[in-house]
């Protein structure tokens, strides 16, 4: 958080010899001072004090200065100081169109199987190519490849590229009503709740799809040798051997009625809260635990509860389930970025794009903008701890609690005053920093506890403003090990 309210005496860091060298001191103000870190001058994003003939300098000040991220916890009060990561490789995809104006892509989620070489990673591309055209004046959703099956890439980086080594196109053990075989289709499911699907000229409606599925997140249990998949229409979370062939999937109360999926069953253990989504945003980041005990589960955005006006609300929903039931145990709040502290940002534009279980009680996510190259701002990997969070698991679904509000529509106010305690947050990475060219940063791996590997989904340059938008993976070494 941008915040320069740690500046009190209680908070504040003396200098030290070698870090400022000696000035004129007058009252309450130091003016003249020169700065160094390891040798190399160096400004301060804030002035030092005098108070009590002791020089002092802000948290975020001094951390700055010394090359390290600062996060403010206003919740737990709490500064963490981190250490910034190198950037060890850039890798991008190089592979043939899949149509007149569609590229290839993967990148809407990114996991590193255990045992696998270092370099060697599974993928996806969400829903296929889809876009928008003008229709009489409505925009309409396109599918220009409507029988692109979703697929599971397996992939290896080397020598700068981004190299396919194998493919798992998504199916059902029979046939899907749409494609006619055992492949299914990225199309939506459900008629009058999802957005209706057209072909490239927006000009035919197509058929909606009771198996399709939107993948934008991706983990793999090794314990059962199987893949999760955070599938965004459901929202739901999907169930999927090695090769492809889905099992079942995990969607919230009252959903089953609306599809029918024989060949695979829908588990209804998700809330029902979950049903009011907003459109497109949301399971958007599935993972889990080493001992393939746990999952969890990230929506992209703010539920829409109890209406569309929560659009620009900052608590997101994280819920974490127990593999063994699949049914949820614990549910917290993960509160967004402050949009007003940005430039021309708004705060739905503001969204939720991986995560990564570390353990139990940390994990990594990514909270993006929707801007790309140098209007960018917001581009981060942080570090969260659930261990004080409040579990919040059917307390806040409705309005019938102490604020008389559901969360959604809580202000930060509202969640200190009832004593909920969302995340809290640290950044890892901050991709603006290293220029990172692209928007949608949507798969993220941590290898080794201390390797950090991103890629972004270019959405097949389907609607693009960038001519070279591309697929590209990086690379980053943590001075640290997460573990």
């Amino acid at each position: 958080m941008k915040k320069k309210t740690i500046i009190a005496a209680a908070a504040a860091l003396t200098l030290t010899a070698g870090i400022a060298s000696a000035a004129v001191i007058s009252g309450n103000t130091a003016e003249g001072i020169a700065f160094s870190n390891n040798g190399q001058a160096v400004a301060p994003s804030s002035p030092a004090v005098n108070i009590d003939g002791r020089l002092y300098l802000p948290v975020r000040a001094i951390g700055e200065t010394m090359g390290k991220y600062v996060d403010y916890d206003y919740f737990n009060q709490s500064v963490a100081l981190t250490d910034k990561p190198q950037l060890t490789g850039k890798f991008s995809l190089q592979e043939p169109n899949l149509a007149d104006g569609v590229k290839m892509g993967i990148g809407s989620s990114l996991t590193h199987l255990p045992g696998d070489p270092d370099n060697v990673f599974y993928s996806t591309a969400d829903r296929g190519p889809n876009g928008q055209v003008d229709v009489g004046g409505k925009l309409v959703r396109t599918f220009p490849l409507a029988d692109y099956a979703p697929t599971i890439y397996k992939v290896q980086i080397a020598d700068g590229r981004i190299h396919i080594l194998d493919k798992f196109p998504l199916k059902v053990a029979g046939k899907d009503p749409v494609t006619g075989s055992e492949k299914i289709t990225g199309l939506p499911n459900i008629k009058g709740r999802d957005e209706a699907p057209f072909d490239a000229k927006g000009e035919k409606e197509l058929a909606y799809d009771p198996y399709g599925l939107d993948i934008e997140g991706l983990a793999y249990n090794a314990k059962d040798d199987t893949f999760w998949i955070a599938d965004e229409y459901g929202p739901s979370i999907v169930h999927a051997k090695r090769d492809g062939t889905l099992i079942e999937r995990i969607v919230p109360q009252g959903w089953a009625a609306q599809a029918s999926t024989p060949l695979v069953p829908a588990r209804e253990t998700l809330p029902a809260v979950y049903n009011k989504l907003r459109q497109n945003r949301g399971a958007e980041a599935v993972g889990i635990t080493q001992d393939g005990k746990y999952m969890f589960m990230a929506m992209q955005n703010a539920l829409r509860n109890p209406n569309k006006d929560m659009d620009n609300s900052r608590q997101v929903r994280l819920i974490k389930l127990d593999l063994s039931t699949l049914k949820p145990v614990a549910e917290y709040v993960y509160l967004l970025e402050d949009a007003s502290q940005f430039t021309d940002l708004v705060q739905g534009d503001i969204v939720i794009s991986d995560l990564v279980v570390v353990n139990e009680n940390t994990l990594l996510i990514d909270e993006r903008d929707k801007f790309s190259g140098d209007k960018a701002q917001l581009k981060r990997i942080y570090a969260i701890d659930l261990s004080k969070a409040t579990n919040i698991l059917g307390k806040y679904d409705d309005a019938a609690n102490a604020s008389g509000k559901t969360l959604e529509q809580m202000m930060i106010a509202d969640l200190k005053a009832i004593g909920i305690n969302p995340v809290s947050k640290r950044t890892v990475l901050d991709a603006v920093e290293f220029k990172f060219p692209y928007e949608k940063i949507e798969g993220v791996s941590l290898t080794n506890g201390n390797t950090l590997t991103i890629v972004n989904d270019n959405d097949f340059g389907v609607d693009s403003t960038t001519a070279d938008n591309g697929t590209e993976m990086w690379q980053f070494k943590l001075p640290y090990t997460l573990k």
